[in-house]
Parts: C-alpha cells; sequence; structure tokens
C-alpha cells in the first residue's frame, strides 16, 4: 500500500480518534482534577499521534521500527504513573 503520508496510517487514524475521545472525557473530570491528572492525560494523548508522525520521518523500515517500539514502552510508562 502506498501511503501518501503519515495521516494516512490507520495507527495514526486511530490514535486521534483516542485523542478526541479522551479530550472530551476529560472534560467529566472533577474541578480539583483539571489542572493535575486532567493535563497529564491530555499530553499523553497528543504525544502518541506526535510520536507517530516523527518515526515516520524515519530513514529506515529498521529505523522506524525501533523509533516505534521505543514509543510504545514509553507511553506505556507514562500511562502506569
Amino acid at each position: 500500500m502506498n501511503y501518501k503520508g503519515y495521516k494516512e496510517l490507520e495507527s495514526y487514524i486511530k490514535a486521534r480518534e483516542l485523542r478526541i475521545t479522551i479530550s472530551d472525557l476529560v472534560k467529566q473530570f472533577p474541578n480539583s482534577e483539571k489542572f493535575l491528572l486532567t493535563n497529564q492525560i491530555i499530553r499523553s494523548s497528543r504525544s502518541i499521534t506526535t510520536n507517530i508522525a516523527e518515526g515516520y520521518g524515519r530513514y529506515t523500515y529498521t529505523d522506524t521500527r525501533n523509533f516505534l517500539l521505543l514509543q510504545e514502552a514509553l507511553q506505556l510508562k507514562q500511562w502506569s504513573i
């Protein structure tokens, strides 16, 4: 399959949908969490699409694969905090 850019990748599309869902979800959080937990969750969801875009710009398949594996591990770590 020939991609014209990272925005056509299924992983990017799903991550963007997740980002929108998360943004809607955190609006329902209590006021006491608006500046702490909400901020962290929104930044984390945004970093997924950012990392996919950055990884897409890698030069070789192996380089891209290694970048995405590292980013997946970082995301899991960030969600576990």
